[in-house]
C-alpha cells in the first residue's frame, strides 16, 4: 500500500472514532470503567504534583550544566540513579555510549573597523580554537546558506563568512530545520569557498544579547575553520555596518579543543509490568546539556516531565506493560546515546508498544499525534479523548516524529507519538545562558506531565497491543 493511500485511509479511520471523554467511557473496548476512572485520577494528581518540579530544581541546581565529558555530566548520571531509585523503580541501570569529546575555554569578538566594537558571540559545538590572539579579517554576508553555496569558488577567500538568516517564531518549531543547516554545514562550505573563519546569526527567535551555541561539524579534506555564532542583536549590527558599504573587519577569539574519544552514560528505569513485562512504553530526554546554562529547558524539563509521569501513571498498582525511562546521553553532540541505546538493544526494539520523547522545552502541550498501525487508531483517539480537558488538540494525521532522540529508532518503525510543546519562545532561551530553571511556569509543567502520565498509563495498560507501521 502506497504512503499517500495510506495516509489517506488513517485520516478516514481517525475522522470516523473521534470520541468524547464519555463516549471513551460507555464505548471502550481497550479498558474498564474502573481503569478509565484511575485516568482521571491520575491526571488530576499530576495536576496538583510538584514532583516535576522539585526533580528539575534540583537537577539544574544540585548539578547545573551538563555537557558531555564533563564532571556536571557525571554528576547527573549519578543524580539520574539516584533519583529513580528514591522514586522507587523496580529496575535502574546504566548503558554506555561514546562520543566525540570537546572542551570550550574561552571566546570573544569585537569589530575592529570601522567602528570598533565588542560582538557577543559563542563558539559552535566542535570548532576549532583560533590562535591564542584570534584571527582578522574583513567580513563578507550572505542571506542564507543557500547563497553561501552558490556563490563563485573563492569568493570568500581571506575573509570571515558571515551568514544572517533568522530563524521564523512558530509554535511547532518548524524554522529550527532551515536555520540549522547554517549551523551544521556552514563552516564547511565557507572554507570551500576560501574563507579563515566562520560565523552566523544565531539559531535564535530571541531579542536579547545572547548567542546560541550548537553542534557544528567538519568534513573530512575540507580545511578546518573557526565556527561561532553572534546573537541577534550583534548581527543586525554588523549588517547594518556592512550595509554601508565600507571594509568590515572583526576579530574572533576562540578557545576550544577536541579531546578524542568519551563515555557517558545512558540512565534508564523501569516499572515492570505484571502480564507483559517483556513489552514496554518508551518515554524519556536526554540527560546532557549545552555548557552555558543549565539546560533547563533543554532538557532538564524533558527528564523531570516523563520521570514524574512514570511515577504517577503507576499510583493505582503495577501496569500491564512495563513503564521504561530512558535518559539519554550525549544528545547535544549529535544523539549519541540514542545510537548506543539502539545498539545495546536491538533485540528488543521490537517489544516498544509506544515511545514519545519530551525534548521541546516545558510550555503547555498543545497537540497529540501518532505513528502506529492503523489497527492502534481506535485506541488512539481513546487516548486522545481522555487528554482533552488538558487542552490538547487531536492532530490525527498519524505522521509524529517522536523526538530527536527516537530519530535512531525509525527504521526499526516504533509506534511513535508527538505530545508537541508550544514551541514559541523556546528558541528565545536553546542553547544559551538564558536557559535557567526560571523560564519554567510550574503550572505548565503539571500539564505537562498529566499529558504524559495518561499517555504512558494508557499505552500500557491498553488491551491492545500498538504496533508501528
Amino acid at each position: 500500500m502506497n504512503n499517500r493511500f495510506t495516509s489517506i485511509i488513517s485520516g478516514v479511520i481517525f475522522a470516523s472514532i473521534s470520541l468524547n471523554v464519555s463516549q471513551v467511557f460507555a464505548q471502550s473496548d481497550n479498558f474498564s470503567a474502573k481503569q478509565l476512572t484511575q485516568v482521571q485520577e491520575i491526571k488530576q494528581q499530576a495536576l496538583n504534583s510538584d514532583l516535576a518540579w522539585d526533580l528539575v530544581e534540583s537537577l539544574t541546581t544540585e548539578v547545573g550544566p551538563r555537557m558531555p565529558g564533563t564532571l556536571g555530566d557525571e554528576a547527573a548520571v549519578a543524580w539520574a540513579i539516584a533519583k529513580f531509585k528514591t522514586l522507587g523503580f523496580d529496575k535502574v541501570w546504566t548503558e554506555p555510549a561514546t562520543f566525540p569529546k570537546w572542551i570550550r575555554y574561552s571566546e570573544s569578538a569585537e569589530i575592529v573597523s570601522p567602528a570598533p566594537q565588542k560582538l557577543h558571540i559563542t563558539a559552535l559545538g566542535n570548532s576549532i580554537s583560533t590562535p591564542k590572539n584570534g584571527i582578522e579579517a574583513q567580513v563578507i554576508e550572505f542571506k542564507d546558506l543557500a547563497e553561501l553555496e552558490s556563490a563563485p569558488e573563492n569568493a570568500a577567500k581571506g575573509k570571515i563568512v558571515f551568514i544572517n538568516y533568522r530563524m521564523n517564531r512558530d509554535r511547532d518549531g518548524n524554522g529550527y530545520g532551515p536555520a540549522v543547516q547554517a549551523r551544521s554545514r556552514g563552516a564547511i562550505v565557507a572554507a570551500q569557498k576560501g574563507a579563515v573563519g566562520y560565523v552566523m546569526r544565531s539559531v535564535s527567535t530571541a531579542y536579547h544579547r545572547f548567542a546560541h551555541t550548537g553542534g557544528s561539524h567538519y568534513k573530512e579534506g575540507v580545511t578546518k575553520i573557526v565556527a561561532s555564532a553572534i546573537s541577534n542583536a550583534d548581527a543586525d549590527q554588523l549588517h547594518r555596518l556592512l550595509a554601508l558599504e565600507k571594509p568590515v573587519s572583526i576579530n574572533i577569539n576562540v578557545q576550544a579543543k577536541s579531546m578524542g574519544e568519551g563515555t557517558s552514560y545512558n540512565v534508564i528505569a523501569e516499572f515492570t509490568g505484571d502480564k507483559f513485562p517483556e513489552q514496554h512504553v518508551l518515554i524519556g530526554g536526554h540527560l546532557d546539556s549545552w555548557d552555558l546554562g543549565t539546560g533547563a529547558l533543554d532538557d532538564g524539563a524533558g527528564v523531570a516531565i516523563t520521570m514524574a509521569a512514570a511515577k504517577l501513571a503507576v499510583s493505582n498498582g503495577k501496569p500491564k506493560r512495563s513503564i521504561r525511562v530512558v535518559l539519554f546521553a550525549a544528545e547535544e553532540f549529535g544523539l549519541w546515546g540514542a545510537k548506543a541505546y539502539v545498539k545495546a538493544n536491538e533485540k528488543s526494539i521490537s517489544n516498544i508498544v509506544a515511545a514519545a520523547e519530551s525534548d521541546f522545552g516545558a510550555d503547555k502541550v498543545w497537540a497529540f499525534d501518532s505513528n502506529v498501525h492503523t489497527s492502534a487508531l481506535p485506541l488512539i483517539s481513546e487516548i486522545a479523548a481522555m487528554m482533552q480537558s488538558l487542552d490538547v488538540k487531536f492532530l490525527a494525521k498519524n505522521t509524529a516524529g517522536g523526538g530527536p532522540d527516537l530519530i535512531p529508532f525509525r527504521k526499526y518503525k516504533i509506534p511513535a507519538f508527538g505530545l508537541s510543546q508550544d514551541g514559541t519562545d523556546y528558541f528565545d532561551y536553546h542553547h544559551t545562558a538564558d536557559d535557567t530553571l526560571d523560564k519554567i511556569d510550574p503550572a505548565k509543567l503539571r500539564q505537562n506531565v498529566a499529558t504524559y502520565a495518561v499517555f504512558a498509563y494508557m499505552t500500557a495498560n491498553a488491551k491492545t497491543r500498538i504496533t508501528g507501521k
